[in-house]
């Protein structure tokens, strides 16, 4: 390690006051710097929670083989995904402080991964042993590791890969999760086959066996772990890096602050997802029981969600990122699954149709929905805000888990997909309230409060959700915020354009520069389709007692979710 630090640094590390020689550069493969390096580190992320989403869905590859052989009914079986949300319901506030204050990005990564690796062998022991509770406990194990692994995963590439690589990244871990959902639904089946053609019959060890067989995929995401460990590891001594940090804020506090779009989001997100992975958990059986579809067939159609979802997933991201509009986009996401599920229940055409626009819809959706989060909530509450909202995720799917499993054992798939369609509509409902609150409580126009803000207001200031406002073209120069401008000019300069109509002041006293009214000092921010703007002082209810002087300006439209 020294030796490579020195190449590093230009430096033989020579004896004695002799000058330094030559730097000798390592190898691009072994350089935290080069290319190749962070290829490496990258395929090493993506693999990291490759087991976790493959063994997440070994049920539902197996719901056959899992209700035949452990003798249980379809209520029991979707325990096995409840037992695996419960946990989370909790750990989704304590996951980034777990990494961040507790024991580190790296061996928080390791720990999370063992507990992975542990949940999925005691699950099968379960199996194996006949005794069904032990593989409830092996899934609430599973579960420990599997949220919090997903939150290390995503740490690693915030500290790896900065500025316009990360959306990439992000796009390529989550398209590689889906192919590992996507390959446990179409190997599981064939595997419990070759076991019990070496077995010689079916049952609990049959059953046991597979599963002991698939979780070899966690030890290869634990052994990614392990190298992922070491290299950051070396590359925080040869580049004198901090570990990677979560950055999450929990305050539980915070909730009581939460706006009614809010609200209406976290109503999307469970609704949603309710009707989506339940349903593929007891998908399988649906389409052998009302399509007459083989194993093989049934497992390859109930997979096509995720085989959509790995390369439509980073497609769909810059799509929504260059377009905007996240409400409508979650909109027709919503629309697109209702008709799905419609066309599953009351129709028998061919379910490819309406199992591939449900792929195409479940990834719109999540590339729409969570970004919207931080249109609604200031900075400093992202933390609260997505640890709530993945903690009431958990919950709902936890309990929609259960309910489904006993609607189906008492009303059959039919009723099943009625009662789909229904969290569906009540997600639709969620959108639409959505798009009306935000229109109708959101200002027609934003008021700006600015000069000498006092600390307090230069942080409200920074936190409000103006990013993807685009103001038009002013005659006159557009001009940088000096470096001696007010704390909100350092802030807000990058998300609007300021144009002043004359020369940059920032000590301009008594008149605006649009129209010569008085005013006070500052700049003009200027709004589209408004031809004269005037400045005004501020009431004492406006200033308040946070700031130490101020004046006013209205600019259009208000930034929101709907632009």
């Amino acid at each position: 390690m020294a030796e490579e630090e020195r190449a590093l640094l230009g430096s033989d590390g020579g004896d004695g006051g002799g000058s330094p020689g030559p730097p000798r550069a390592l190898p691009a493969a072994c350089d935290p710097r080069r290319l190749p390096h962070r290829l490496l580190v990258l395929t090493l992320m993506c693999f990291l929670g490759f087991g976790s989403y493959f063994c997440y869905d070994n049920p539902a590859a197996l719901q056959t083989q899992v209700q035949r052989d452990m003798k249980v009914n379809t209520a029991q079986f979707m325990a096995l995904y409840a037992w695996y949300s419960w946990p989370n319901v909790v750990l989704c506030f304590f996951g980034g402080f777990l990494i961040d204050r507790v024991f580190g990005i790296r061996l928080g990564t390791v720990i999370f991964s063992i507990f992975v690796c542990v949940g999925q062998v005691v699950f099968a022991l379960g199996a194996l042993f006949n005794t069904f509770w032990l593989m409830e406990v092996g899934r609430f194990i599973f579960g420990i590791g599997g949220e919090s692994l997903a939150v290390a995963q995503n740490t690693y590439a915030v500290s790896w890969f900065k500025g316009k690589e990360l959306n990439l990244v992000f796009g390529l871990q989550l398209s590689m999760a889906r192919i590992g959902s996507t390959v446990n639904m179409n190997i599981m089946g064939w595997i419990y086959s070759r076991v019990q053609d070496l077995l010689g019959s079916a049952g609990p060890s049959t059953l046991g066996l597979a599963l002991l067989i698939g979780g070899v995929t966690c030890l290869f995401s634990l052994g990614c772990a392990l190298i992922l460990a070491y290299l950051d590891r070396r590359a925080e001594k040869l580049l004198c890096k901090e570990q990677g940090k979560t950055g999450e804020v929990i305050k539980l506090t915070d909730v009581k602050d939460f706006s009614l779009s809010l609200w209406l989001i976290f109503v999307i997100c469970v609704c949603y997802y309710a009707a989506v992975f339940p349903f593929i958990g007891l998908g399988k059986v649906f389409f052998i029981e009302k399509f007459r579809f083989s194993p093989q067939e049934a497992s390859a159609i109930n997979s096509v969600v995720y085989i959509i979802s790995a390369p439509m997933s980073p497609v769909f991201g810059l799509l929504v990122d260059k377009v905007g509009k996240n409400i409508i986009w979650v909109l027709c996401a919503v629309v697109t699954t209702l008709a799905s599920h419609i066309l599953l229940a009351f129709t028998f055409w061919n379910p490819w149709i309406a199992m591939c626009l449900l792929g195409v819809a479940y990834s719109l959706l999540a590339c729409a929905l969570w970004p919207m989060v931080a249109f609604v909530v200031p900075e400093h509450q992202l933390g609260t805000a997505y640890g709530f909202m993945q903690s009431i995720q958990n919950l709902g799917l936890a309990v929609i888990a259960i309910a489904a499993g006993m609607i189906l054992d008492t009303r059959g798939y039919l009723f099943l997909e009625v009662f789909f369609s229904a969290c569906v509509c009540l997600s639709l409902i969620a959108v639409v309230l959505l798009y009306f609150v935000n229109h109708l409580t959101a200002p027609s126009s934003l008021l700006l409060l600015f000069l000498h803000p006092g600390p307090q207001k230069c942080a409200e200031i920074a936190a409000w959700p103006c990013e993807q406002q685009e103001y038009t073209e002013f005659p006159g120069t557009q001009s940088p915020a000096p470096a001696d401008a007010p704390c909100f000019a350092a802030s807000l300069a990058p998300r609007f354009k300021i144009l002043p109509k004359t020369p940059p002041s920032w000590a301009v006293q008594g008149s605006c520069w649009n129209c010569g009214s008085g005013g006070s000092s500052g700049c003009l921010l200027l709004p589209p389709a408004s031809s004269s703007p005037c400045l005004r002082s501020p009431s004492e209810a406006e200033i308040g007692n946070s700031w130490e002087g101020a004046f006013s300006q209205e600019i259009l439209p208000f930034p929101g979710i709907s632009h």
